[in-house]
């Protein structure tokens, strides 16, 4: 069984260059706001796995943060925004047992306004959905996104 997963995580590290990066990966999100509810999505994916956070993901070659900001917000949740400036940044680095980088992030939260559309899960998310102040205790939401919510924009206290 351990052969097994090693395999496949092998296979993912050269079909996927987020997995196992020679280099770190710039990525995006995006803080929307919509009648005093926060935009998040449910993650299908590592390094944040089946927790609430902000939506986002990996800037492309070319891309100002900006324009990563609002395709990766449509992508993933069919929400139509407009990104304004950065107010986050962070790193996220995972290591496996064998202490080898298996992802390395550098995360860049831009302020985002709303302009149209129902959430809907689109690209590596299970779930998309605007989220109350008082829901956000009850589900797991990524510590991060906490940290962000809570002493940026006093949400969810």
């Amino acid at each position: 069984m351990k052969d097994c997963f090693k395999e496949i995580m092998q296979k993912s590290a050269t079909t996927n260059p987020s997995f196992y990066p020679d280099q770190p990966q710039v990525a995006v999100g995006a803080i929307v706001f919509k009648d005093d509810k926060v935009l998040l999505v449910l993650r299908a994916n590592p390094p944040a796995e089946k927790q609430w956070a902000i939506p986002g993901g990996r800037v492309e070659l070319g891309e100002t943060l900006q324009k990563a900001a609002e395709r990766e917000i449509k992508e993933e949740t069919g929400i139509i925004i407009r990104a304004r400036e950065p107010v986050f940044t962070f790193d996220v680095i995972d290591r496996d047992d064998a202490e080898r980088v298996r992802f390395h992030y550098v995360i860049v939260d831009l302020a985002a306004d709303y302009i149209s559309g129902e959430p809907q899960p689109g690209d590596d998310a299970l779930g998309a959905r605007w989220i109350s102040p008082e829901k956000l205790n009850t589900l797991p939401v990524s510590p991060t996104t906490l940290k962000l919510l809570r002493q940026h924009y006093n949400f969810g206290t």
